[in-house]
């Protein structure tokens, strides 16, 4: 018996290193991109240039990855000529190692190596705070303590979490962070759109002057699809996996009507659930106490409309990242909460338009 518990310890434990590997593996690189602030709303209030470098060092239950985030500095307004200007600064911000340590404690990976996913618990808002503050206040800066059109985050925020998913066509990702304030509504959501290994990156626009009715639109049909469900932690162990049709209308009544049917490979047992809202610019809000804020891009993010309350009934859930990267294929990515705040699970789903 001493010798299989030996045994299973052992594996386990490879297992976890060579998914933490897989992971420093899939973020490792230079990468290109922009970072879009968005209130709760779906309403752009911000867009900075970024870089983020990403590097490893240390071996087997030593590897640990270091990043680094470099914010482009706002370019002085005073200049009188073109051949005055100089080369914008780019001010360094160190992003929390990451190491065996780091994601269980901390960060509540949850990481899916073959599908290129993962989701971050946040402790703090403090890396975009100081993405924030730095790549907008400047030497023209009026002195006021936020520059128009932007929201500084809380300094005690109630979660922030991040959903990354990954590109199927080139290598280029989408990190999306929803922002709870301390009171548990949605404060502010933030995607940054970065590709690896160029200097000057091409991405999807998401400040496109696209009109809200329309945002829904690439949204809404019936999707098919599998999901793949994930215990919080570097081990990574499946739950469930299962066939999922998921179907987006608006009726006669012009009612968001969302019909989910998913069938678990294990017991063959189907869960339907139905839900029926109402959209208010980009705003889907539905009477179970749930929001979807849609995006440009093809992206949409979810969440409940009061996590607080969530927490008081003493109920799970969940907060949700949606991206089309073709008008017939999206990926999402759902993390799931216990009533305690802590992310016990996350789901990652790939769905073909019918």
């Amino acid at each position: 018996m001493a010798v299989q518990e030996d045994d299973k310890r052992t594996t386990d434990e490879a297992m976890s290193i060579d998914n933490l590997r897989g992971f420093v593996d899939l973020n490792v690189g230079k990468w290109t991109g922009s970072f879009h602030q968005f209130d709760g709303d779906g309403n752009l209030l911000h867009k900075i240039d970024t870089r983020l470098s990403a590097s490893s060092y240390g071996e087997d239950e030593l590897l640990s990855l270091n990043q680094s985030l470099y914010i482009k500095q706002p370019t002085s307004a005073t200049s009188v000529s073109e051949e005055d200007e100089e080369e914008p600064d780019w001010v360094e911000y160190k992003i929390k190692e990451t190491n065996m340590f780091t994601v269980d404690k901390y960060q509540q990976i949850g990481f899916f190596p073959k599908e290129r996913a993962f989701s971050l618990r946040y402790q703090t808002a403090g890396m975009l705070d100081t993405t924030l503050r730095q790549g907008v206040l400047g030497e023209d800066d009026t002195g006021e303590e936020s520059p128009r059109n932007l929201k500084l985050p809380s300094r005690r925020p109630s979660l922030v979490c991040e959903n990354c998913l990954y590109s199927k066509e080139m290598d280029r990702r989408a990190r999306a962070f929803h922002i709870m304030d301390p009171k548990g509504v949605l404060e502010m959501l933030i995607v940054f759109l970065e590709e690896r290994g160029l200097e000057n990156l091409t991405h999807p626009v998401l400040d496109n002057a696209q009109n809200d009715a329309e945002r829904i639109i690439p949204f809404l049909g019936t999707w098919k699809g599998r999901s793949v469900t994930k215990r919080s932690g570097v081990y990574g162990a499946t739950l469930s996996e299962a066939d999922i049709v998921a179907v987006l209308e608006i009726n006669d009544k012009g009612q968001v009507v969302q019909d989910v049917s998913s069938t678990s490979d294990e017991k063959k047992v189907t869960t339907n659930v139905h839900w029926e809202g109402k959209m208010s610019n980009n705003l889907v809000t539905f009477a179970e106490g749930y929001q979807m804020t849609l995006l440009p891009g093809g992206m949409y993010m979810g969440c409940p409309c009061d996590v607080a309350k969530c927490v008081a009934d003493l109920k799970s859930f969940h907060l949700e990242f949606c991206w089309l990267e073709s008008p017939s294929s999206r990926q999402r990515l759902v993390r799931t909460y216990d009533h305690e705040g802590l992310a016990v699970s996350s789901t990652y789903f790939s769905e073909t338009k019918m």
